[in-house]
């Protein structure tokens, strides 16, 4: 197994602190936020935010380690920034008529 550099080695070990950090106060909006639509919001930024510091620094390394450019897994971001918004659209779109047939409680 070979060592990594220390040029690599920084930059990746802050990377996956900052996911660890960005996805942590992702999911401390689950326990924050009363409404759902504000919970998904929440979770969403987080969530796509720190999958892509994750890939940044699988690719950041492999690179390293194969010691040519590997880029493939940029596909990984491209198709998570692609669907989490609408897969967070179309869960507020059910909400919404969730929300729309239920009786209004007079108190």
């Amino acid at each position: 197994m070979s060592d990594l550099p220390l040029w690599v080695t920084i930059p990746g070990t802050l990377l996956l602190l900052l996911s660890g950090t960005i996805t942590l106060i992702g999911s401390a909006g689950l326990l924050r936020f009363r409404r759902f639509y504000s919970r998904m919001h929440a979770v969403t930024l987080g969530n796509t935010m720190g999958v892509c510091c994750v890939v940044l620094t699988s690719v950041l390394v492999a690179s390293t380690l194969a010691e040519r450019p590997v880029l493939h897994e940029l596909l990984i971001i491209m198709f998570l920034v692609m669907v989490s918004p609408v897969t967070a659209i179309l869960l507020m779109q059910a909400a919404l008529r969730r929300d729309a047939r239920r009786p209004v409680s007079e108190d």
